[in-house]
């Protein structure tokens, strides 16, 4: 049974992650379209994820499950909340059978609407490992700018990849989004 709905966009409702959720967040992190853009390198199992589940609630971070129809399609969240400087990083996946519908596009002009607005932050910012065009396309419709590239940052499938850096600064943030 779905949880209650924290926040609602025009595709999409985003609800906390319960614990009935753990096999649906093991089987997309463990998809071979996803973990590699994640810069994951080890497979988590339910239990794993269930584990994780456990925690939510531990820190200030925001970890919502993006659904559709009332089906979960993917997860987003704030993390690293910093009241002091006003900011936190984003970070998003949507399962590969659902990509290409304007979900994760709906779930982050929520959640960012929600950071400005709830927690009153100055800024969000995002890392995009360079080659994830459909992130970087995500980020760039919600307003997002690419802030700056650290050179060969990252280790994914076997090569060292940059990581390109994207914020939004409230005063950026367009209300219409």
């Amino acid at each position: 049974m779905p949880g209650p709905t924290f926040l609602r966009g025009d595709r999409v409702t985003l609800r906390p992650i319960e614990a009935e959720d753990a096999s649906f967040l093991a089987e997309t992190i463990n998809h071979p379209d996803v973990w590699p853009m994640l810069s994951a390198y080890a497979p988590k199992n339910t239990d794993e994820e269930q584990a994780w589940i456990e925690t939510i609630g531990d820190s200030e971070d925001v970890h919502l499950l993006i659904c559709a129809d009332g089906d979960p399609v993917g997860t987003i969240g704030l993390n690293q909340l910093n009241d002091v400087w006003g900011i936190a990083e984003l970070g998003y996946y949507i399962h590969p059978d659902e990509q290409g519908n304007g979900y994760a596009t709906d779930a982050t002009a929520r959640i960012v609407r929600y950071s400005f607005d709830a927690r009153r932050l100055e800024k969000v910012y995002a890392n995009v490992l360079a080659g994830n065009e459909a992130s970087r396309r995500v980020l760039e419709s919600v307003g997002f700018e690419q802030e700056g590239t650290f050179r060969e940052h990252a280790y994914a499938q076997g090569e060292r990849v940059d990581v390109v850096r994207y914020g939004l600064l409230e005063s950026e943030f367009e209300p219409g989004e």
